[in-house]
């Protein structure tokens, strides 16, 4: 099988999973009757321990022989910690069984974009091909659980999220390409790997890099955790609701495939800006309720506040980072961006989210603010990235 077509359908296993789950599963956690608090505790932990997990876990991966096969254990392990939701009952276990299965969950896609922007070099092909599959998958989970949720009790969301993270385990056995981790030189001993990975903190454009773009993506923290419900209380039908959230990621999918010519002759620095003002716009016109009719345009400009920073990011950051340290640096990114600076918004959008409803989302206006700040900053550099 071509790595192009694997990897395609690597990256479709693992986010149709969380086209479903990421906008979903607060329906099924407030049918449990937790409050809007509760629910950004268990969502923003992982986010905060990524910070650390993420990059441990990649070390971790970087000391087998093949990049699948940690791969492989991880989806395994988060099907079981999904699934273990069921069979548990109370916030303190459920907090628990959510951070395991997120956090391993969550170190897939970067460790798949490592695989995928060697092998996007090597064999020739756009690494927006089999991300922007991955990306249409997600608009598959987005649009059916909205559809299914109109029938089905809200348990349908864990079985939906329990039986993706199955298939990307069995996924990542049948459809990476078997790529050893170290291409025929000696494997780095783990000290000389952390080693690695603590030169990172040292250079500060990485590191105004990776918070820029952070700011950014953590931007999306009250639309991820709240949307659904905001446009619930709106008369928003959960069908429509799906519907959005797959229009937002379909405009995702259309930048990946159709301007990747223009996305590839635009610097990295100069794309995060673009990607941050889109998100200052979005998110102050949610602030205001816009009918179903606006709201659809709006969701449009996912992709610039999602995926115009996110491929920025990862230009950055492969530029920034030695080749022996490439999992570690794009899974320190991915966890900065969607652990650490995601948790602290998710958090503060619980409390937001009680007070103010969809007035919480202009605090995400700021934060994108200060992402495009950090990216202009870059851009002035006198010497490009």
């Amino acid at each position: 099988m071509p790595a192009v077509v694997g990897l395609g359908l690597y990256y479709a296993a693992v986010l149709i999973g969380s086209g479903a789950s990421l906008p979903f599963m607060p329906v099924w956690f407030r049918a449990q009757g937790l409050s809007g608090a509760q629910m950004t505790i268990i969502f923003a932990l992982p986010m905060f321990a990524r910070t650390v997990a993420g990059p441990g876990l990649a070390i971790w991966a970087d000391s087998f022989r093949l990049r699948r096969t940690p791969m492989i254990w991880l989806a395994a392990g988060a099907a079981v910690s999904y699934a273990s939701l069921s069979l548990l009952h109370g916030f303190w276990w459920w907090l628990v069984a959510w951070f395991l299965g997120s956090t391993m969950l969550g170190v897939l896609s970067p460790l798949t974009d490592v695989i995928a922007l060697r092998r996007a070099r090597q064999d020739g092909f756009a690494y927006s091909v089999p991300r922007g599959v991955g990306s249409a998958a997600y608009i598959c989970g987005n649009v059916a659980m909205g559809v299914i949720l109109l029938r089905a009790p809200p348990v349908a969301v864990l079985v939906w999220a329990v039986s993706a993270a199955a298939l990307a385990a069995i996924g990542a056995w049948l459809w990476l390409p078997a790529d050893p981790v170290h291409d025929g030189t000696a494997a780095l001993e783990r000290r000389d790997l952390i080693r690695g990975l603590g030169g990172l903190f040292h250079q500060p454009v990485f590191l105004l890099a990776i918070a820029s773009v952070g700011l950014i993506q953590a931007s999306h923290g009250f639309y991820y955790s709240f949307s659904t419900l905001v446009w619930r209380r709106q008369g928003v039908p959960e069908g429509w609701i799906g519907l959005l959230w797959g229009f937002g990621v379909g405009a995702e999918v259309l930048f990946l495939w159709l301007l990747e010519p223009w996305r590839r002759r635009v610097p990295p620095e100069r794309l995060l800006v673009i990607g941050g003002l889109g998100a200052m716009v979005r998110w102050t016109a949610f602030a205001f309720q816009p009918g179903l009719v606006l709201l659809f345009p709006l969701q449009a400009l996912h992709a610039l506040s999602f995926t115009a920073t996110f491929l920025a990011s990862l230009r950055l950051v492969e530029r920034l980072s030695p080749p022996e340290s490439a999992s570690a640096a794009q899974t320190l990114n991915s966890s900065i961006s969607g652990g650490l600076l995601t948790g602290l918004a998710t958090i503060a959008s619980g409390p937001l989210f009680d007070a103010w409803g969809a007035k919480g989302y202009l605090a995400m206006t700021l934060l994108a603010g200060m992402g495009v700040a950090g990216g202009v900053r870059l851009a002035m550099r006198p010497t490009r990235l």
